[in-house]
């Protein structure tokens, strides 16, 4: 088993490697959730009207995100001045709703510099990449990896979604067996009142600031 458990966890920088040379831009990506959206359609295996759904919530909450969220000056400069080349890999498909917040958040870092992209792969279509980074053993949504192009290194990984969040969900799990589409509205109300924040102040602990 530890003999398996290296060979996995050394094909991760190759697995890496392999998800930013087929992934999309952000841009790319939103475009390809917008035109889902529109003609009721969603990424992934499961074509389900409840996806569909979802996938349409998650293209208007992106676009009303990408505008709104605002990186602190403060903190804007301090990204302005990373040097190193890095790559944001985020798995995810459209109809994650953790995703629709997080997303905008690696999408404006990403803006600030030239040094750092932000590449995007869909879950369903990279499961060797995805089973590379499962969280509790689970294929959840999104995973976002932050890799260091000169070094060739993994610096390392967040998601599905900010702390606070996931206490709430596992939390409701534990009462109530699974998350209820009244949960889910109860997430969305935190997300709104959090603005992002949580998000940026977990991903800034990822990169190498001055």
């Amino acid at each position: 088993m530890e003999l398996l458990d290296k060979r996995k966890q050394q094909s991760k920088p190759t697995l890496v490697q392999q998800g930013i040379s087929i992934g999309m831009d952000y841009e790319k990506y939103r475009d390809l959730v917008h035109h889902l959206a529109e003609t009721e359609q969603t990424t992934g295996h499961v074509q389900t009207e409840a996806n569909v759904h979802y996938t349409q919530l998650n293209d208007r909450r992106m676009k009303r995100w990408h505008k709104t969220f605002a990186i602190p000056d403060e903190v804007q400069q301090r990204i302005i001045k990373i040097k190193s080349r890095l790559t944001f890999l985020t798995i995810t498909e459209s109809w994650c709703g953790d995703a629709a917040h997080s997303m905008p958040v690696f999408s404006k870092i990403a803006e600030l510099n030239p040094n750092i992209d932000h590449k995007v792969v869909l879950r369903d279509e990279v499961p060797d990449i995805m089973d590379a980074f499962l969280t509790n053993e689970a294929r959840s949504i999104p995973k976002v990896i932050l890799w260091d192009g000169e070094s060739k290194e993994i610096v390392g990984d967040w998601g599905p979604r900010p702390l606070a969040a996931t206490e709430m969900v596992e939390a409701y799990k534990k009462e109530h067996g699974k998350l209820t589409p009244e949960f889910k509205q109860d997430l969305q109300v935190w997300y709104n009142k959090d603005k992002g924040r949580g998000i940026l102040r977990e991903v800034l602990n990822l990169l190498p600031l001055k």
